[in-house]
């Protein structure tokens, strides 16, 4: 069924029922009682006129509408092609207030990040910035569509004066018909230009096959919503919550056992790791070890001091002669040792980086070395052996040989030199003009 509210009604009720003549007016059925001011009537409410075809109901809703009409509605059971122009109904705001809703989620979902991401908790992740707009685009989309469509429902509930559940002309057994076959248009009494014989005139005038006047229950517990339409209201809301409460358990309890895995493949997958069994080789390792025939990375380079740390088969302390120590090479240094050691060993290298700080927090794994503490051995480590550990690791640090060039690991090894030196710099590492300076006075 359509109105110009766009209400739908399932059902009709009808609580006294009969017609009037479109020639004569004259009522029959229990119409005669209501018109003789039965006392279970209250007020005349309107008057509601039954058409034969959606055409008809069109041309009536344009003679109604040109009468000077605007308290008027008309009702059918599938939408009606020019029936809104033709009842003067103006263009709805909705679409302004979806738009108005979008550009708030739009709003709310950048700021959410940023104040996630760029504010309460910065992560170094890779040398990115810690908030970009490319990287929160697709959560600032996704609140936008949330928020519009937030708008557009309860917008089109509250614009249309929705829920609904009683109408007086539910009372009328002709209105059932409006779910099936019939085209209606009602008329309010509270109509200004409203006149209970000239509008049932205007109606009959207008085509109408059926006039009948409509009033109001003069009982309003009649008109209130049924009780078990509040009850099944609060347990639907009460459902709603369950997820909710399950969250915060989740997320206030701590437990040994292992998560649900709803899609087990994601957590669970056919992959060897190393140092498990597998039952796939005789021996059962899944480490396979080195493969005879084969040399590691950097053995066929002549320059062993750059490639592999080594010269004449010990560490060197120095850095290649093929290796630049400048600026550039610190900053290129910086930007590396920030991608792959800071998440372990920190930004300034004292072990306390943001995979450490979790492990502790859940009690495993072990802390990584503080490259600038002279007690770690660190800073007295050769920068031949400093050089091996970025490529091949140590301990249960894996080794970056296959992520990290050459060049890039030897601007590593002089980044964490200069880290070191900055954390025990001393006065007679500066010129007088900068000591000056960071005393803030003039040179």
């Amino acid at each position: 069924m359509e109105t110009n509210e766009n209400n739908d009604h399932d059902e009709a009720t009808s609580a006294h029922a009969g017609e009037t003549s479109p020639a004569t007016g004259s009522t029959s059925g229990h119409d005669g009682a209501r018109a003789s001011s039965n006392s279970d009537e209250g007020e005349l409410y309107g008057v509601l006129a039954e058409f034969d075809s959606p055409g008809a109901l069109v041309k009536a809703a344009r003679k109604v509408k040109d009468a000077g009409y605007g308290d008027f509605d008309c009702y059918s059971p599938f939408p009606v092609h020019g029936i809104d122009e033709a009842m003067g109904i103006k263009r709805t705001i909705l679409p302004v207030l979806v738009f108005c809703g979008g550009i708030t989620g739009t709003f709310l979902g950048f700021l959410l990040q940023w104040y996630c991401n760029a504010s309460a908790w910065q992560w170094n992740v890779a040398g990115k910035p810690v908030w970009s707009i490319p990287a929160n685009v697709p959560i600032g989309f996704e609140t936008t569509i949330l928020l519009s469509v937030f708008t557009t429902f309860f917008g089109m509930w509250i614009l249309n004066k929705l829920p609904q559940v009683w109408h007086p002309f539910f009372r009328l057994d002709r209105f059932t018909k409006v779910t099936d076959d019939g085209f209606m248009l009602g008329i309010e009494a509270k109509d200004g230009r409203f006149d209970a014989v000239e509008t049932k005139k205007l109606l009959e005038s207008a085509g109408a096959i059926a006039v009948e006047e409509c009033y109001l229950d003069a009982s309003p517990a009649n008109t209130k919503m049924p009780m078990f339409i509040y009850g099944v209201i609060i347990c639907t809301t009460a459902l709603a919550l369950v997820p909710f409460a399950l969250v915060y358990k989740a997320r206030a309890s701590h437990s040994k056992d292992p998560h649900y895995h709803i899609f087990g493949d994601m957590d669970f997958q056919a992959k060897v790791k190393s140092d498990q069994y597998n039952d796939l080789f005789a021996d059962g390792r899944s480490n396979r070890g080195e493969i005879s025939g084969t040399i590691p990375r950097g053995w066929l380079n002549d320059d062993t001091s750059y490639a592999q740390g080594l010269e004449n088969g010990a560490w060197i302390t120095s850095f290649p002669t093929s290796v630049e120590v400048s600026r550039d090479l610190l900053r290129r240094g910086k930007q590396r040792y920030e991608i792959y050691c800071s998440p372990c060993h920190g930004v300034d290298g004292r072990g306390a980086g943001m995979v450490a700080v979790r492990s502790q927090k859940i009690g495993q794994g072990i802390l990584p070395r503080n490259l600038v503490d002279p007690g770690a051995g660190v800073i007295t480590q050769p920068n031949g052996q400093l050089f091996n550990t970025i490529s091949n690791g140590n301990n249960t640090m894996m080794g970056y040989g296959a992520q990290i060039p050459v060049a890039d690991r030897w601007a590593i090894v002089a980044y964490v030199r200069a880290l070191e030196r900055s954390q025990f710099a001393a006065g007679t590492d500066l010129t007088d003009a900068e000591r000056s300076a960071a005393m803030g006075a003039t040179p």
